[in-house]
């Protein structure tokens, strides 16, 4: 920047100051996104920059070649997924993946927002259900973009976002059981606060009923997309002679506690249990017998995400949401149920089947404002 546009800046920044009423510190702050500034003087203070034209020339140089990726935590088996599709991207536009675990499921926690500000990176890509009003307006503030890899699927309509088609992953899962012969379909999806979860639950139910079956509410379950949940949800279900002979598992980290489970109770897999999981993670296919899931595109929804930050500004994409498709990848862990009530053979399919890139079938268009 020239002098001239320096002393045209302190100049109007200085009369912002004055015309607010506050310190040109304060200016500052609010220019920064810093957090202890009160909402009131913050909108003061940005209206009047507005009206004066002040342009933030400075920042998109002073940025650090960096993207930041968020988790509420990093010790999920999909996390890998979304950590090399950012990183794949990352490589090619030559920046750094700086990973930080914070917050809960549903939100950063407050004190990660002054460390990113200062660190300035090109943008931020959060794996959150959700971002709180002040997130959102200290990050555009400072010119941070951000977009939110929605595992909810109930993203807020002004925060771009990248997610899935939960709903018919769900109902993809229960068809190919209820195809299969299976009358007794038991669910254990994930938390009931997520409305991914209960996106599959509603594509669980809406196969039951496209197959002329009742869904049983004992048979449907809460789980936290975990092992130990899909265990301790399938030592109940498998409890007794009333038991179902498939179970859709919410995730294949649940769907590796039901095979346990079934083992456990002397349950042959697929002889006598069906098990259908959702991710399809690396592990799923190495799994025993391999995991019959639903396949998510998380590192393809990952690359999304990244892409989205790195795009010139357009405001007229602001708000986008992209939705990527999901798709059945049938393996060992699901046969035909027998006219008697008893499973029979499974499906031929290879044991290992040949590991393949991680893409969607499909994409749907963005929308803006979409949720």
């Amino acid at each position: 920047m020239h002098d001239d546009d320096e002393a045209s800046g302190r100049v109007t920044l200085a009369a912002v100051a004055k015309e607010a009423g506050v310190s040109m510190p304060t200016v500052s702050k609010v220019l920064n996104g810093r957090s202890d500034v009160s909402r009131a003087t913050r909108a003061k203070v940005e209206r009047l920059l507005d009206a004066h034209g002040y342009r933030r020339r400075s920042q998109a140089a002073s940025r650090s070649p960096l993207i930041e990726l968020v988790f509420h935590e990093l010790d999920s088996i999909w996390a890998m997924e979304l950590i090399r599709g950012v990183e794949n991207v990352a490589k090619d536009n030559r920046a750094t993946v700086v990973l930080t675990e914070s917050g809960t499921r549903h939100r950063p926690a407050p004190e990660w927002l002054p460390g990113v500000l200062r660190r300035r990176p090109l943008g931020v890509v959060l794996v959150f259900s959700a971002l709180p009003e002040d997130i959102k307006r200290q990050l555009r503030a400072a010119a941070i973009p951000f977009v939110v890899i929605d595992p909810a699927g109930d993203p807020d309509p002004d925060v771009p976002s990248v997610g899935s088609a939960n709903w018919a992953g769900g109902l993809a899962a229960t068809r190919h059981l209820t195809d299969l012969g299976h009358r007794r379909v038991a669910i254990i999806t994930g938390p009931e606060d997520m409305l991914c979860s209960l996106a599959r639950l509603d594509g669980y139910r809406s196969a039951m009923a496209m197959a002329g079956l009742a869904a049983d509410p004992r048979l449907t379950r809460f789980g936290d997309f975990h092992v130990q949940g899909g265990f301790d949800h399938a030592m109940d279900l498998l409890e007794g002679p009333d038991r179902p002979t498939a179970v859709f598992a919410g995730s294949d980290l649940q769907a590796l506690g039901v095979l346990e489970a079934a083992r456990l109770k002397g349950l042959r897999v697929p002889q006598d249990l069906s098990v259908v999981g959702y991710d399809d993670v690396p592990l799923a296919q190495w799994s025993s017998p391999p995991l019959t899931t639903v396949h998510q595109p998380l590192r393809h929804m990952a690359e999304e995400a990244a892409r989205m930050l790195l795009r010139p500004d357009d405001p007229g994409t602001a708000a986008q949401r992209i939705e990527l498709a999901t798709h059945l990848v049938p393996r060992q862990s699901t046969a035909r149920l027998e006219s008697g009530g008893t499973p029979d053979r499974p499906d031929s399919t290879p044991d290992r089947p040949d590991s393949t890139p991680d893409r969607p079938d499909s994409t749907t268009s963005a929308l803006p404002g979409e949720g």
